[in-house]
């Protein structure tokens, strides 16, 4: 595994009560060379605490500037062949699962894979029928390469670098991640904040959604 660099970015705000368990977890794992905490103008102890559980390298960002911003922030500073993007909030993370998303990318199988976290057996009947949002990616670098700045900001660049894929005719999937969850941000912020924080992440991937196909159309995705 080893002749293939691959580096997990993690992107963290405000998430010190999770950030150390997920280092942990991708330090633990035997198939990663490095471990990248990217803490985007967060206010609390996630920067202190990734250092604490073996980040091999945290970057503290001074203000907050979204989601894609430090995951491209993180790409700057790795030149690794794949990467595997990791979000901060998980709740039972294991190496067990990085292998799941790493290793159909190590070998050629896929150029992306998507993680499918476990939403109990109900909401499992309909993953297969919902967009693959997911934070927890592991891809080949020209994937978020060669997609456009524009369509990365914030919660739009996971919906980009999905139809970045799709609409090349690129190999990418989910991979289900049994027992994986993460803290709900209700849970992190209280109900009402929450909910306006996922109501602005699903706008914000619609918007990618529609923007994409539209760019695609115009000869200009």
């Amino acid at each position: 595994m080893r002749k293939s660099r691959i580096v997990a970015i993690i992107p963290a705000y405000n998430e010190e009560n999770t950030i150390g368990a997920v280092v942990k977890a991708a330090k633990a794992s035997d198939l990663l060379n490095e471990v990248i905490v990217i803490s985007d103008g967060s206010t609390d102890k996630t920067a202190q605490r990734a250092r604490t559980a073996g980040a091999t390298r945290v970057f503290n960002l001074p203000i907050n500037k979204g989601k894609g911003a430090a995951m491209l922030h993180g790409i700057t500073h790795t030149d690794a062949e794949i990467i595997l993007f990791l979000d901060a909030d998980l709740i039972g993370l294991t190496p067990g699962h990085i292998k799941r998303l790493v290793l159909p990318v190590f070998r050629g199988e896929r150029v992306m894979t998507v993680g499918v976290r476990d939403r109990g057996n109900t909401l499992e009947k309909i993953g297969p029928y919902l967009p693959l949002i997911g934070g927890e990616r592991a891809l080949q670098r020209f994937v978020v390469e060669n997609t456009k700045d524009r369509y990365l900001k914030g919660f739009m660049i996971e919906a980009s670098m999905n139809y970045y894929c799709r609409s090349r005719g690129l190999s990418y999937g989910g991979v289900f991640l049994p027992g994986l969850k993460i803290l709900r941000k209700m849970q992190k912020v209280g109900i009402f904040r929450g909910l306006w924080q996922y109501i602005s992440m699903i706008y914000s991937v619609i918007k990618a959604m529609s923007l994409v196909r539209i760019a695609k159309l115009r000869g200009k995705f």
